[in-house]
């Protein structure tokens, strides 16, 4: 059962923002990045992973990040799991805005209504060359835009480029008027990313779901906590 105290922190919170990251997904079956088991731990190829997730590959050797991401990257079958659906319905119900760095369409699948993809989203595809949207079922078959001869890419934010503008600042107003921030499936070390908590009220409470204790150079309350558990045990009410 979650404690009472957290359940209250939850009950009366007027502004609520979810900074979550890739664990979130790693109940849905989607690997995260550097875990014991990450993308980027567990990788056998010849480059480090950040190679082929970067404008330095998509523009000197485009099929080797095709063919990169085709393998890696997409899980179409996989569904959202209850972190997905307990947050996606705080957003439904109350005044709740989920920033996420997952590229990987979930939270959509879950119906969040308030979402922020800081990193933008695989299943959005487009020709590099007309600027066309393409359905990623395409994508995966051919990297070809055949009308004109482009070259296909999803809509993410690669290594070597920079942040969506309209993403970072809706970012940054969720977290400054939210009075409680909760940190779940990142280690919120990676920037810019980690560097939205730096916006946050005097006031805001912040919490923090993980296995894994994290450090933070300000008071927030650690839930050493499987998030899944938590937010299986947590009600969202109105």
């Amino acid at each position: 059962m979650i404690d009472s105290e957290l359940q209250t922190e939850f009950d009366n919170a007027k502004r609520i923002v979810f900074l979550t990251g890739a664990g979130v997904s790693t109940a849905s079956g989607i690997p995260d990045y550097r875990s014991k088991n990450g993308l980027y731990t567990n990788d056998k190829s010849d480059k480090p992973a950040e190679y082929y997730l970067s404008t330095d590959c998509l523009r000197g050797e485009p099929k080797v990040f095709w063919e990169y991401e085709k393998s890696n990257m997409y899980y179409p079958d996989a569904k959202p799991n209850v972190i997905h659906e307990r947050q996606a319905e705080f957003t439904q119900k109350r005044n709740a805005v989920v920033v996420t760095q997952n590229i990987d369409s979930l939270y959509r699948k879950a119906n969040t209504q308030h979402l922020v993809e800081f990193h933008g989203n695989l299943y959005n595809v487009y020709c590099q060359k007309c600027h066309k949207k393409f359905d990623y079922k395409d994508y995966l078959k051919s990297m070809y835009h055949e009308n004109c001869g482009g070259i296909l890419r999803p809509d993410i934010v690669l290594y070597g480029e920079g942040l969506d503008p309209v993403a970072i600042s809706k970012s940054v107003e969720a977290v400054s008027k939210a009075d409680l921030i909760v940190i779940v499936g990142t280690s919120m070390r990676v920037y810019p990313f980690a560097g939205l908590i730096d916006y946050r009220s005097q006031n805001a409470k912040v919490l923090a779901v993980n296995e894994e204790p994290l450090q933070f150079g300000f008071p927030f309350t650690m839930v050493k906590e499987n998030a899944v558990d938590f937010f299986s045990d947590l009600t969202v009410t109105v």
